[in-house]
């Protein structure tokens, strides 16, 4: 796990970092079916050769991070979906970080990524709403304590951080008292570990739940182990709004919380119908408009910059290419 020196040094390091795409769709384009309550997450057990192969193709595309294949893994929903006990299921969480470790040596090995440039494995960590498989991600309207969340959570973290992750991408978090349960959790339980975290919207200026985006701000630069904080899993159109909007909020910060870096991971527009399990609409933004949406999100202080649901590597390569030049 890196420290959060050592994360800041590398983000000094390389102006912006580059995350991967989405893991569902690509699995998806290689033959998988993943009409399953674990989603990608199903593959663990099924296709675990796949997600690695997709996890190289996102390095060779030109990310930086590559996210494990966890998000809709937790241990509660592998138990409860594949008929498997606590240990079994974290060896599965374990394997989505081998996975991703196993593709970072592989595309050293390619001789196209220099040894020097430091490739990370993210250990994703999705809401609770992500095992209720109902779309309560995208708008954070269940109701647990902070101990039934705390207890949902750990399992996972500590499989991800006893793997090896470099880091957790706390990721499409669309409410308040989770958040603060896992912030609180990773001080008491796993105090080495570093995190960013990042939000479903209802707007560019609120949380899913409603909460000010402003709040949540606050809370995660309360903690020396968050590194990043922004949004994920939003339309393309919504980012460059809530990008400026937290960047003119970390200005109004009390001098004494950790400065955060921002980030950004949209999907491509499109919206999940949790009941038919499929993706309506069409794309927010065309691909030959990418490049210009990644400058403005730059502009608006998005240090770490990726897709999310419905992009694949091209459009990785494309932010890469925006990026770095070339």
């Amino acid at each position: 796990m890196l420290s959060p020196d050592d994360f800041r040094f590398l983000l000094q390091q390389r102006g912006t970092l580059v995350s991967d795409g989405a893991l569902a769709t690509e699995l998806e384009t290689k033959g998988l079916d993943l009409n399953h309550p674990l989603w990608s997450g199903k593959a663990l057990k099924d296709n675990s050769s796949t997600i690695q192969e997709v996890h190289l193709d996102y390095y060779l595309a030109g990310a930086d991070i590559a996210i494990t294949s966890s998000y809709q893994a937790s241990t509660q929903g592998l138990k409860d979906h594949l008929g498997i006990d606590e240990k079994e299921a974290m060896d599965l969480v374990r394997t989505s970080v081998k996975l991703a470790q196993e593709a970072r040596r592989e595309a050293y090995e390619t001789g196209k990524i220099a040894e020097e440039r430091k490739l990370l494995v993210a250990g994703s960590v999705g809401p609770y709403g992500a095992y209720l498989s109902d779309g309560s991600e995208y708008r954070g309207d269940y109701k647990r304590t902070l101990h039934e969340f705390q207890a949902f959570h750990r399992p996972r973290i500590a499989a991800l951080v006893d793997q090896g992750a470099d880091l957790l991408a706390i990721e499409t978090m669309p409410s308040l008292p989770e958040i603060e349960a896992v912030i609180a959790l990773l001080k008491s339980d796993f105090p080495t570990a570093i995190a960013w975290i990042s939000c479903t919207l209802r707007d560019a200026e609120h949380l899913s739940d409603g909460t000010l985006m402003v709040d949540v701000l606050q809370l995660a630069a309360s903690s020396e182990q968050t590194v990043a904080f922004g949004v994920n899993c939003v339309p393309m159109r919504l980012c460059t709004a809530a990008l400026q909007n937290l960047q003119a909020c970390l200005v109004d910060l009390p001098a004494q919380g950790n400065v955060l870096p921002l980030l950004s991971y949209p999907n491509s527009g499109e919206t999940w119908d949790a009941g038919t399990k499929t993706w309506r609409g069409e794309r927010g933004v065309a691909e030959n408009e990418l490049a210009t949406r990644v400058a403005y999100w730059r502009e608006a202080g998005a240090r770490l910059i990726g897709d999310c649901c419905r992009a694949g590597p091209r459009d990785v390569a494309e932010i890469a290419r925006a990026l770095r030049g070339g």
